[in-house]
């Protein structure tokens, strides 16, 4: 009898906060800079300087507590985590561990099927991020930038709630939107400001006790994550079923070779020595300020989705999507709100043809070439009809690669849609002429003929003939 198998992934999400300064010095935290210099006394770890907490760091930490509906710590308490990397500086991490700014919240996710589920988050904690190791050609040469040393992260760590690489997927997703939501991190995965570690384990099914699990480090896109999750999940299948067991590891993915590897052995807490940090006093947060912090919470993705839904008329399928990002969802409000409705509409177009513009030049719809405004004027030449909605496609295509409003196009173009009766009879005649055996044959039963006649009519139409209108005018004159 085969075993079956469950899966248990937690992950370990690792979001850069979005301060003009390290969480400990005054150093800039901007990307792109050339190496080392962004790295004062501070981040280098010289003797006899002091870190002094950034508060913008500690207010983005508690938005996103409350936004997660979790416990913002009244006093938290900042740790040494001690272990030696070349990029770090100091010999130890300044991070939180006992005491941490913010625990015991929970998400909301929705699979592709529909399915819903609450993911909980253990903790969130403060710390500051490592330097960077360069190598370059085959090894031979390595350096170090230490610009990003000192740079806040959140830690974001997950109960190990998730049991397949797409629900892992799903909630990473979900904190992606909701940092940026929040605006506390820019969630560029590229530039490493969003990255996660996955704990993956597997076990009988039905059991609960958990497997030995093994983290996969550094992750930094989605699709890394998921293929990484399931080539891990077949390998410790595979050991197992092979009378093997799994060693508690550190493993990287190599993306080229679709496979992990082994880092090192899996570190515990007891390993990294923590100790209070001597050199910062307790973060003690007040009730009143915790309060106004609240009163900063945008309209959050979901409670977006569900007005969406509720106003618009939308699924929550569509609300979903179009609330993915801020900035998709102010584009589309301001789509509806200068058609004056016609939600639906216009959730069509900015989730399809407008996103398959986006899609195919690799842009974000904050730099799309169509803007909200001129996509609502495009759509309401199709509620109007002086377009059809085929001929709309043909016109957003030359407004996005031309620059020029739908009217320009339409007129330069000559695209005006045919809504006068006669000449559309005319056009309906001609093709009825033109084809007399497909007409006798449909007035002898074969009604599938109906779309052929379509065709040709709007062949003869160059496309401009009002759709509605053919369909009706055609029915009473192939009956004769």
């Amino acid at each position: 009898m085969a075993i079956e198998w469950e899966v248990v992934i937690g992950l370990e999400i690792h979001a850069q906060l979005a301060t003009r300064s390290k969480i400990f010095s005054t150093s800039s935290t901007s990307f792109g800079a050339a190496p080392n210099v962004q790295a004062n006394l501070v981040d280098l770890g010289y003797p006899g300087v002091l870190p002094v907490l950034n508060g913008e760091a500690v207010r983005m930490a508690t938005l996103f507590g409350l936004a997660i509906g979790a416990r913002v710590a009244r006093r938290s308490v900042f740790a040494r985590k001690n272990y030696f990397y070349p990029d770090l500086p100091k010999g130890y991490q300044i991070s939180q561990y006992e005491l941490p700014v913010v625990e015991d919240g929970s998400v909301d996710i929705v699979l592709d099927d529909g399915t819903r589920k609450t993911v909980g988050v253990t903790r969130a904690h403060l710390e500051e991020d490592a330097g960077k190791s360069l190598h370059e050609g085959l090894g031979a040469n390595s350096g170090i930038d230490l610009n990003r040393a000192g740079t806040p992260l959140l830690e974001i760590v997950s109960e190990p709630d998730m049991r397949s690489a797409k629900e892992a997927i799903a909630y990473m997703k979900k904190i992606h939107t909701l940092v940026r939501y929040l605006d506390i991190c820019d969630g560029n995965m590229q530039e490493g400001s969003f990255r996660c570690d996955a704990n993956v384990s597997v076990r009988h099914k039905g059991r609960h006790e958990f497997g030995t699990r093994c983290e996969i480090k550094n992750l930094n896109s989605f699709r890394f994550v998921e293929k990484a999750i399931n080539f891990e999940v077949a390998r410790q299948v595979d050991i197992i079923e092979g009378g093997g067991s799994i060693v508690q590891e550190t493993r990287l993915y190599d993306p080229d070779r679709n496979e992990t590897r082994s880092m090192r052995s899996k570190e515990e807490a007891n390993d990294y020595r923590y100790f209070p940090d001597p050199d910062l006093l307790p973060l003690v947060l007040e009730d009143a300020w915790i309060e106004r912090v609240r009163a900063g919470l945008p309209e959050l993705p979901d409670e977006k989705a569900a007005r969406f839904v509720a106003e618009h008329g939308l699924t929550d399928y569509d609300a979903g999507v179009l609330t993915a990002s801020r900035e998709m969802a102010a584009y589309y409000e301001a789509v509806v709100g200068a058609l004056g409705g016609q939600a639906k509409m216009a959730a069509n177009w900015v989730m399809g043809d407008l996103s398959g513009l986006l899609n195919r030049d690799g842009l974000d719809i904050t730099a799309s070439r169509v803007d909200a405004a001129r996509l609502s004027g495009l759509l309401s030449r199709i509620v109007d009809e002086t377009i059809s909605g085929k001929i709309a496609k043909e016109v957003l295509e030359a407004m996005w690669d031309e620059g020029r409003s739908a009217d320009e196009v339409i007129e330069a173009r000559g695209l005006r849609q045919i809504t006068d009766t006669g000449a559309i009879e005319r056009a309906i005649a001609g093709v009825m002429a033109a084809n007399p055996k497909q007409l006798a044959d449909y007035r002898s039963g074969k009604d599938k003929l109906f779309g052929f006649f379509v065709g040709q009519v709007m062949k003869a139409t160059a496309g401009k003939a009002n759709p509605a209108q053919v369909n009706d005018l055609l029915k009473k004159m192939l009956a004769g």
